[in-house]
């Protein structure tokens, strides 16, 4: 399985996904940060760990987190599957076990199929960051980087960290970001604002920000006069981070705005994909100064 995602053309709006199951309920996690499934192995217990991290394992020599998706989505202890499997994950720079009941296959689909959550039914602390309706099943998409920031703060944007960089001038420049993670927006508005960029519009997928666009184009304004630099995420419902970097280059009036990927998934196996869709530059979270370093040198 493992690097079975990026033969995917780049910028095709398009994932697969692995289908896993916790307690009869269907879940979904992008491949590309599947390493691999491994059967369970023992684990070492952990005193005073966070209450979703059973403990840890070794794995070829690394030692590796193991974290309870029973207890992650608070679905009350009940007997394992005898079919249990471990799915090694690596994402924001960091590699981790997620406990599951069953692996069952890998589903290739479009971004535009996967809906967003309803705010009715996912409250403001929900992980689930998309529906995929899959035959007369619905499989859910859940908001791996939240679950980790939830179990370890420190993983996460940090405003402390842009602090860190000195006293900021306040700048006029009009930033875009496209990000579906209620938390990274919230987040990313702080770091942004103590960075001295105060003039941001976000939206919570690539259409949505690309819509925003085109509609500066239509109304005959220059883009550049409205929006000095667009910051995305790759994984959004409707429309990804590499599809949205591609039409703003293949865009004639949007072409010249330097496009910034912003995302978990960016690993030197990856890094061909965000080139070959024509970014200026793609930083792994949480590498927030870096982030603001680079958008220094772009637009001031």
């Amino acid at each position: 399985m493992e690097h079975k995602g990026i033969l995917l053309e780049s910028g095709t709006n398009e994932l697969e996904i692995v289908e896993f199951e916790v307690a009869n309920n269907k879940f979904g996690i992008n491949v590309i940060k599947v390493k691999e499934i491994i059967q369970p192995i023992p684990v070492t217990f952990i005193p005073h760990a966070h209450p979703h991290v059973e403990g840890i394992i070794q794995l070829r020599g690394e030692v590796l987190p193991v974290v309870d998706m029973l207890r992650v989505l608070g679905i009350q202890s009940q007997e394992r599957s005898s079919q249990q499997k471990y799915i090694v994950a690596e994402f924001n720079k960091q590699r981790v076990v997620f406990h599951v009941d069953n692996v069952t296959q890998i589903h290739r689909i479009s971004w535009n199929q996967i809906e967003k959550p309803s705010d009715m039914y996912q409250g403001g602390t929900s992980q689930v960051i998309g529906v995929i309706k899959q035959n007369e099943q619905m499989i859910l998409l859940l908001d791996f980087e939240r679950i980790m920031v939830d179990i370890n703060p420190d993983s996460g944007i940090s405003v402390e960290a842009v602090k860190k960089l000195g006293k900021r001038e306040r700048s006029e420049k009009r930033i875009l970001i496209a990000e579906d993670s209620p938390l990274l927006r919230k987040l990313l508005f702080d770091t942004m604002n103590e960075a001295g960029y105060e003039n941001v519009e976000f939206f919570e997928n690539g259409h949505d920000a690309y819509e925003y666009l085109q509609a500066i184009v239509k109304s005959g304004s220059d883009v550049a006069e409205h929006i000095q630099l667009v910051v995305t995420d790759i994984e959004m419902p409707q429309m990804d981070g590499h599809h949205l970097t591609r039409k703003i280059k293949e865009h004639p009036d949007l072409q010249k705005l330097p496009v910034i990927i912003f995302s978990s998934l960016i690993t030197d196996d990856l890094r061909h994909k965000g080139d070959q869709v024509g970014a200026e530059d793609q930083i792994s979270k949480p590498e927030i100064t870096e982030l603001i370093l680079r958008i220094d040198q772009l637009i001031i």
